[in-house]
């Protein structure tokens, strides 16, 4: 399948420190990517280079078979930005919000209009058209951002946060309105902090940390490597008396692969059939009482806490 984004390489410094390191990565025509990582892995970096709002140190970057280094205005015709902040005129009405963006792009009378109402109605708002987005919920105000990134008929869409601090319902909305975009053929990389998003939607998934790609693949290629472990999280009395070393006898016990403080936590990862009473009596016997206990196990939060130590809002 062709390939309307190839990253190779990438790389990005800020006052010599590196913001993006050497990435490599490939969005397919009608897929859908999600890119994942802490808080400054860098994917605002990223997504900015690719925008053509940035300028990269190095690397080579294809987009729709369009060289980012030379061919910048054509690479702008060809995809459309969801930013996390809204960009978007609250005192013009909704339709006028999306007809004048994609106006910017070259487009006119009937066209303009057919492609207008088209990306109102893949987000719902129709029937709110002649209504200025000043009186719109949060969840609304997003869904209209996404109808002005897509008027013009993009081949590529890439979304930075698209659904940040609003309702469920209109979050629904909005995946399902990138599920029927995948299926008009658009191609979506999609940057998030809400694991269970990318889980819903992603044909793929890139994983990315300190500016590197630490895992790339399906979701069940992620979780394979990590479905005969758990993860299990400890709250003790006495927790740091003596740090992580006081910690060693529990490397002895048969099962458990990893042991870390995390959160004020005592953080064990273990295959799903040790022993947890002799977890428990190890413990007792080195004088930690445990005062509360959870665990994580096949989930794509799992895999994203060991590759990267944080959680996805951290």
């Amino acid at each position: 399948m062709e390939e309307l984004i190839k990253v190779t390489g990438l790389t990005k410094s800020y006052e010599n420190s590196p913001a993006v390191s050497d990435l490599s990565f490939s969005v397919k025509k009608g897929e859908i990517v999600g890119l994942l990582g802490p808080n400054g892995a860098g994917k605002s970096t990223t997504i900015n280079i690719l925008a053509t709002v940035l300028k990269p140190d190095s690397g080579n970057i294809s987009i729709c078979g369009y060289n980012l280094q030379n061919e910048k205005n054509k690479i702008k015709q060809s995809i459309g930005i969801v930013p996390q902040d809204l960009a978007i005129y609250e005192e013009i009405s909704a339709e006028k919000n999306v007809s004048f963006f994609a106006s910017l792009y070259g487009l006119r009378g009937q066209k303009l209009k057919e492609r207008t109402a088209f990306a109102l109605d893949l987000v719902g708002l129709t029937d709110k058209r002649k209504n200025k987005p000043k009186t719109f919920s949060g969840g609304m105000k997003r869904r209209l951002n996404i109808a002005c990134a897509i008027a013009h008929d993009p081949q590529i869409i890439i979304m930075d946060e698209p659904t940040v601090g609003i309702d469920p319902q209109s979050r629904n909305h909005i995946l399902e309105s990138i599920l029927k975009l995948k299926e008009h053929g658009v191609s979506i990389l999609y940057s998030t902090h809400y694991m269970e998003e990318v889980e819903h939607i992603a044909d793929r998934i890139l994983v990315i940390d300190k500016g590197k790609q630490i895992a790339g693949g399906t979701l069940k290629e992620l979780l394979q490597s990590y479905e005969n472990r758990v993860i299990y999280f400890l709250e003790l009395d006495g927790l740091h008396k003596n740090g992580l070393n006081e910690f060693d006898f529990l490397n002895n016990i048969n099962g458990i692969q990893k042991v870390q403080i995390y959160k004020e936590m005592l953080k064990v990862t273990a295959q799903k059939n040790i022993s947890l009473s002799e977890l428990f009596s190890a413990l007792s016997t080195h004088g930690y009482t445990i005062k509360n206990m959870s665990s994580e196990t096949g989930s794509l939060e799992t895999v994203f806490l060991e590759l990267t130590g944080r959680n996805l809002r951290d």
